[in-house]
Order: structure tokens, then sequence, then C-alpha cells
């Protein structure tokens, strides 16, 4: 052995875990011990407002950690994303919202496609600057509409100065001359009115026909004002100097031809020469055209067909260059209005067409310039492209086309065609291949039909046979889509080769059906059977399921054929219900005691009195076991036994009902003259039919069974004399001989037996059978009773659990209840030693209150709490080695005594709450 000192080895140096680069930036995130520690610190993190790159570079580092932590990294960062995209898309809109403002001329219909089609894109219409520039757009409208309207409001008042300047001119010149200088400021206020309007800075916007209007009113105004001031400044010269020429007012010419002494102008006036006659044939031909032209044109402009309306205008002018001048001047003004409307239509339409064309053209153009994840597809973007086709057609059926516009839709709608083409490419593959499928499926549909179905026929495995079927039927369906052309020629031959395959079991299904209609025949001739057998029809109900589980039919005409096969069946059951049904319906006297008993015991047990739910119970006993009643007007029951062969309706009535004990009774046989009697008075008299005939006793007789007995005569008596062969056997006299009156062979006692053994007389008589009524009525109320009677039990158990823990709350003795409330457990003498333990003060240690409860607990076996757990098992060991002393069920009461002598503490009170509800409970 060296004397070197051992070299103790050194510790290897633990690990040291190095600090995540990013944990000081998330605050101490990626060093958490645990999720919900790591997901705080991320939300305290995010509070701080972070740089977006700061987000994503955590969010990749922690999402390979903790997934649960990232969600919040990555909610913000699409929080973030969202509102860049929502300031993204409100900068361009409101790019377009300041353009459309800008502009010296705004179309009303812009800025109402500007807010719908911001609104499409998602653009946040609510927030700032969308909300401003809305405003603004919707103020800029309003001022455009009003004046719009305006100009319609001094066309009107334009019209009505003309009026008045005509109605003037139908009235003296002197009372013209009065109203002179009003209607010159009316004039003028016109024109400073009108002169606002065209000097608005938004009178670039207004509509293109509204500014014809304002200036062909102005214009018809001011011509009539001027001539009308000339005429009256003349006619004013003419009544100062009469050599001064008359104005052309006929009017006011006339008066001043009269002030002078001169005759009427009708006199004065040489007749002009007259206009040759038009013949009536030419006026009535020459206007016959011009209407006929008319109607065309006022029907087109109603109906607002721009094109349609202008080739009408052409063929009316057409039409007056040659009849024009033998028409009438009523006539004529109408075509002249038709043709004015018909030219405002005309570029009304124009203007709105162009405007319907250039929003096909940017949707045309809309359809390539989509994002990759939007993109349409090619079933979409065919039918899309035959939508904007069709709207473009519309569009030039209503008025004149635009070619430039034409060019520009439909080199678009042939870019995005290409989409089309490539998408029609697949589709013809794919119908090719699904076309290459249903053929192979085909054949192996016709080679399964010549192996395995043949097969699957001699098995007679019919539901195999229709189950492969149906697997084919679905490979079909499902086989792909093929144009109409191609299936129409492949149905064909699926159909054929399909009729094959299932041609065997077409046939089973045809000779199943044949030998089913048979099974409804024999179920309709049972039902009309006069007695309906039940082993007859279970029979045939068996024979109907072993035939329709061999060979299965179409689930609707096997659901009909059933129901036809139940039908008579049902019917024939429903009737023989019916027929029980009435004889039951009627209740006996004893029936209505039970049922007002069954009531009455009801009544008691809703009201909570257990005294009166006893009494009740006790009355329906009382009920149950009366003697029959004989009904008022019935019959007497005859006290001789019924005959030995029970009635048809009876038989057939016990064939459904459960076999119950045969009781034996010795029958009583009678004289010959007393059955002739009643016969006789059967014949002579017979019962009233309002009469109830009273029940006939059934009595059952067991056939000897004993080995070379015959088995059609009746056997003795059970209690009768004993063969002489058997051991048991009696001496002649039978029962007589050992003490016991064979009288005493009679009808026993329901439920009762025999009475005594000694000196016993007949059996008592039994209690009728209780009708469906009331014996439902009972049997309910008896339960009903029960559980109130439980229930009111518990609840005075409760109560009494209360009482007595409040006494030792208070400890107070006279809050003890009493021996009788507290049960049969407690006798009077224990009582009293819980009442002493009360009066005294407290003197039992916290120890011994303790050990007293889990002798407590152990003796009630209810659970101790876990502190306590211990505790018990070692008193448990303790009392193992005792072995003389008794145990803690039979010193429960002492161990309650010793607890109420203990200081109150509610704890303990809950404990022997429990023990107590185990312990004073009666068993």
């Amino acid at each position: 052995m060296s004397d070197a000192p051992e070299v103790t080895p050194a510790p290897a140096p633990s690990k040291t875990h190095e600090p995540h680069p990013l944990d000081a930036l998330t605050g101490g995130a990626f060093s958490a011990a645990t999720s919900g520690e790591r997901a705080a610190r991320i939300r305290e993190w995010l509070a701080t407002q972070p740089a977006p790159e700061q987000l994503q570079e955590v969010f990749k580092e922690l999402s390979a950690r903790d997934k649960g932590a990232a969600r919040a990294v990555r909610e913000r960062l699409d929080e973030i994303r969202r509102a860049k995209a929502q300031e993204a898309i409100a900068a361009e809109w409101a790019e377009k919202a300041q353009a459309l403002l800008a502009a010296p001329k705004l179309n009303i219909a812009d800025a109402l496609a500007w807010q719908r089609d911001a609104a499409k894109a998602g653009a946040p219409l609510s927030r700032e600057p969308l909300a401003t520039l809305k405003a603004q757009l919707a103020e800029r409208v309003k001022v455009i509409e009003d004046l719009q309207h305006r100009v319609q409001v001094q066309r009107e008042a334009a019209v009505l100065l003309a009026q008045r300047i005509e109605v003037l001119s139908t009235k003296p010149w002197r009372d013209a001359q009065a109203a002179l200088e009003q209607l010159r400021a009316d004039i003028a206020r016109w024109q400073t009115q009108a002169d606002e309007l065209t000097g608005d800075a938004s009178w670039a916007s207004v509509e293109a026909r509204f500014p014809p209007l304002l200036e062909t009113s102005r214009t018809q105004l001011l011509a009539v004002w001027e001539a009308f001031e000339a005429a009256l400044a003349q006619a004013v010269a003419a009544a100062e100097d009469a050599q001064a020429p008359l104005p052309p007012v006929p009017v006011w010419a006339e008066e001043l031809r009269a002030a002078r002494g001169l005759p009427s102008e009708a006199v004065a006036r040489p007749e002009r020469p007259a206009k040759p006659p038009i013949a009536p044939e030419v006026r009535e031909k020459a206007e016959q055209a011009v209407r006929s032209a008319l109607a065309v044109l006022e029907q087109a402009t109603a109906e607002g067909q721009g094109k349609a309306s202008s080739a009408a205008a052409a063929a009316l002018r057409a039409v007056l260059k040659e009849h024009g001048k033998h028409i009438g001047a009523a006539l004529e003004q109408q075509v002249h209005q038709a043709l004015v409307a018909a030219g405002e239509l005309e570029g009304w339409q124009r203007w709105s067409a162009d405007q319907v064309r250039e929003e096909l053209v940017a949707k045309a153009e809309a359809l390539l310039q989509r994002p990759e994840g939007q993109a349409l597809g090619g079933r979409k973007m065919q039918e899309t492209l035959r939508q904007l086709r069709e709207q473009w057609k519309q569009a030039d059926q209503s008025s004149a086309p635009n070619h430039a516009l034409w060019k520009r839709f439909d080199d678009a709608c042939n870019a995005a065609h290409k989409v089309v083409e490539e998408w029609l490419e697949k589709v013809r593959a794919e119908a090719a291949q699904h076309r290459a499928q249903r053929e192979a499926l085909i054949e192996e549909l016709k080679t399964w039909a010549q192996t395995q179905a043949q097969a699957l026929a001699a098995a007679g495995d019919w539901k195999g046979l229709q189950r492969a079927l149906h697997q084919f039927a679905e490979r079909w369906r499902d086989a792909g889509h093929v144009s109409e052309k191609v299936f129409a020629e492949l149905q064909p031959l699926w159909k054929q080769a399909m009729a094959e395959a299932s041609a065997p079991l077409e046939a089973a299904q045809k000779e199943s059906l044949a030998r089913r209609h048979a099974l409804i025949e024999e179920a309709q001739a049972l039902a009309a059977a006069p007695s309906l057998r039940i082993d007859a029809v279970r029979a045939l109900q068996q024979r109907w399921q072993a035939e329709a589980q061999a060979v299965p039919l179409d689930r609707k005409l096997e659901q009909k054929l059933w129901e036809s096969f139940r039908q008579p069946i049902d019917e024939a059951f429903q009737r023989k219900t019916a027929e029980r049904s009435k004889a039951e319906a009627a209740l006996s006297a004893r029936d209505r005691a039970v049922i007002e008993a069954a009531r009455a015991l009801e009544a008691a047990s809703a009201s909570g009195d257990a005294q009166q739910i006893r009494a009740a119970m006790a009355a329906l006993d009382a009920a149950l076991h009366a003697p029959a009643v004989p009904e008022p007007g019935a019959a007497p029951a005859a006290p001789a036994a019924a005959p030995a062969q029970p009635a048809p309706a009876a038989a057939e009535s016990e064939q459904n009902q459960p076999v119950a004990p045969v009781e034996y009774t010795q029958i009583a046989p009678e004289s010959e003259a007393a059955e002739a009697a009643g016969a006789a008075a059967e014949t002579v008299a017979p019962a009233p039919a309002a009469a109830k005939p009273a029940p006939r006793p059934v009595i059952a007789v067991r056939g000897d069974d004993r080995p070379g007995a015959q088995k059609n005569l009746p056997a003795t008596h059970p209690h009768g004399a004993r063969p002489a062969g058997r051991r048991d056997a009696r001496p002649e006299g039978g029962r007589a001989a050992f003490g016991r009156d064979a009288s005493r062979t009679g009808e026993r006692a329901g439920r009762g037996g025999y009475e005594g053994r000694e000196g016993r007389g007949e059996r008592a008589e039994r209690a009728p059978r209780l009708g469906d009524a009331a014996f439902r009525a009972q049997r309910e109320a008896l339960e009903r009773a029960q559980l109130a009677l439980k229930k009111l039990a518990a609840q005075a158990h409760g109560e009494v659990l209360t009482h007595l823990l409040t006494a030792w709350e208070k400890r107070d003795p006279a809050l003890v209840p009493a021996a009788q409330q507290l049960g049969v457990r407690v006798s009077a003498a224990q009582r009293n030693a819980w009442v002493q333990a009360l009066s005294a003060a407290p003197t039992a240690s916290a120890a011994d209150a303790e050990q007293s409860l889990l002798r407590l607990e152990i003796a009630a076996e209810v659970p101790t709490p876990a502190e306590q757990l211990s505790a018990r098992r070692l008193l448990q060991l303790q009392l193992l080695t005792r072995r003389n002393e008794p145990a803690p069920a039979q010193t429960w009461t002492q161990d309650v005594a010793k607890l109420l002598a203990a200081p109150y503490d509610a704890a303990q009170a809950r404990r022997l709450q429990n023990v107590l509800k185990v312990l004073l409970r009666n068993k």
C-alpha cells in the first residue's frame, strides 16, 4: 500500500445555459419556466409597442418553442398587416376622391360610383381621411343637384312671365302700361337669378341637358319682353299723336282706332286672297301618314329606346317633307313636340350608355389584374365574360355604338379568354379519362355478371348480389363528368349490362313478390275469421320475416307490402281490444270505491301530514280487501260451479293472457232437477239487455298425468283418496280418517290460504279482480304515498339533528329533541345522559372529544377528514388489541354524550351531523 494521499477527482463543471439573445428584449420570455409565465411576459412586452421587425424576429424564434405564447405575437403582426392594408386602400381611394373633387367638372354618377366601389374594395369609409372626402363629395353632389333643380324652376318661371305678358296683350293698353314697371322688375330679377346659376362654380358639373334649357328659356323670355315693350311704347305714342302708327297688338290697335273715330280694322282691312282649298282626300292621306310615323316615334320615346327613337325621328322628318304642307296646325304642333322629346332622349341615352360601356371596359380589364389568390377559375371566367358581352349588347341596343370603347373591351375580353381556353383543354382531357373509366366499368360489370353473379344466384345469396350491384351503381355515379353526348352514348350500354347482371335477382324478386301476396291473402283470411288464432298469426309473421330476410326488395315496395300484410291483423287486434275495452268500460262498485280511496290517498300525500297519509293508506287497503258488492240491477251470481267447458270468447281471451297459477277446487255436482230448472229459466225468461250478467267463475281442472291414467278424464281432487298401491294410502274416508273434514275442500280464500288447521269451514271468498283503471290508480297512489312518507321521515330526521346541534351550540338542554323524535335507537336513559352533558359546563378536553368523534365515525362507517386519517387508523389498531372492550357501534351513545360535554366546535358539529344521519336512522 502506498502512503501517497488519495487524489479526489474534481467535480465536473455544471452546464451553464447561455441566455437567449432575445430574452432581454422580451423581458425574460425565453427563460421563463412555464408556458403561462412566458405568455404573460410576452403580453407585457407587447404593451410597450415594439417595432414590426422585432415582432417578426421574436415570432420566428418563439413559434418553434411555444406556439401558445407565440399566438399573441402573431395576432399583433396580423393586426399590423391589416392596418397597413387598410392604409394602402384608404390612400388609393383618397387619391381618387381628391381627383374627383379637384376636377372642374364632377359627374354625379362618378361620385356615387366612388362610394360604392370603395365599400366593395373594403376601404375604411368611416375613418379619416375617407370620411371627410365622402362628406365633401356628398356636399358637392348636393350642390349640383340643387343647381339642376333651380334650372327647372327658372324655366317654369320664364313660362309664367311669358304667360303674364300674353295676358296683358289681351287687355287695354293702359292696364299694360300700369303693370309695366312691376313686370320690368320681375324680368330683371329673373335675369339676375339666371346669371347667378351660370356663374356658380359647380355650373360646369351640371348635366348637359340643363344649360340649353336655361338658355332657351332666357332667349324666348327676352324676345317676348322686347316685343311687348316696343308695342306698348308705340301704343303710348299713338295715343298722344293721332298721326303715329298703331301698335301691332290687335286689341290695342282697335282701342286706339276707336278713340280716333276710325272704322274697325275688320271693315277697313281688305280681304286677303284665300288659299286654294286642299282636297279632303289629300289632307286625310297626309295626316294618316304623319300620324302613323308620329305614333312610332312616341312609342320609342316612351320606352326609352335611343336607337329606335333616332330612326323613328328620321322617318317622321322624311314624311313631313312630303306631307307637311297638307296637315293641320294642331297635328304640326304635336309633331314638333315629339321631335324635341326624341332629341333630348337621344342625347341623354348616348351619354348614359357611354357611362355603362366605360364601366364594362374597366371590369374586363380588371379580370387579368387580380392577385394570384383571387384569380377566377375557368368556369367562373367563362360565365363572367359571357355576362359582360351580354351587357355590352344591351348597351348597343339602347343607343348608338361607340367603336373606340368596343375595341378596348374586345381586347380585354380576348386576353381574359386565354384562361378559359386552358380550362377547356383540361376539361376535355378529364372527360376523355372519365369516358375510359366508364367503358372499363361496363366491361368489368359484364365479366362479373358471367362469373360471380351466377355463383351468388346459385347459392341463394340474394342480399350479396344486390349489395354488389349497388356498389357497381355507386361506382358508375362517381365515375366523373362527361359531356351529354358521351353520356347518351354510354348510358344504354350500362343499362344493358346492369340488366343482364340483375336478371337472376329480378326473377327471385318476382317469385318472392308472388309469395308475399299469398301471405297477405292468408293474413286477410285469418283476420276475417270469427276467432283470432294467435299461434297462426305468429307463424304467419315468422314466415313473412323469413321471406323478407331471404329476398330483398325495393325499400318503398317492401314497406308497402308489409303495411298491406300488417293492416288486416292490426284491425283484428284492434277489434279484439275494443271488445275487451267495452267489457272493462263499466266500473264495478268495488272499482269505484278503490278509485275514490286512491284519490283520497293522493290528496293526503299532497297535504304532507303523515297521519292523514297512513289513515288514507289503511282506507285504501280496506277498499282493496272489501267483498264484492253486486251492481244495482245485475242478476245475482250463481253459487254453483261454472260449466266444465269455457265459453268460446273466454277461451279466445285466455289464449292471449299469461298463464296464471291454477287453483284446484272441488266441483260440487248439482241435482238434475236444479239443472233442468236453470235451463228452463234461461229459455223462458231471458235476462234483460240492459242488465249486466254476473261473472261466471272459471274452474281449472287438471287432468291425470300419472302413468297408465286416461288423460281425457279429470283426476280426483289432490286431497282426496290415494291409490291403494302407494305408501301414503289412507283408509276409506280420506281426510275424515285423520280428523279433517273433507267438506273443507272448497274454494281457497284469495291470498289468505286456509284460516286454521282445526275446525276449518269453507274457504273465504276471494275478492274479485280489479279493473285496469282501478288497479293503476291504487298502485300510483300507493307509490306516491310511500314517497311522501319517505320525504317526511327524512325531513323530520334533519330537523331532529338540527335541534340537537343547536342545543350543543347554545348548551341549552331544553332544545334536545324528545326520545320519540330521536327514534328507537336512543332510549330515554341515553337521552338523559345527553341532557346532563349539556347541562353541566364543558369538561371534556379536545383530545377526548376528538377520540369520541373518531369512535363515532368508525361506528357509523363514514369517512374521516384527511388530516385525521392517521389518528383513525391508530385508534382502530388499538381497538383490535382490546378484546373485552365493547365496540364503538355498541357505545356510540356514550361517545355522543362525551362529545356534547366538550366545547362546541363548528367542524366537529359537521362531523357529528354526518355520523348521526347514519346512527339515528331507523333500520
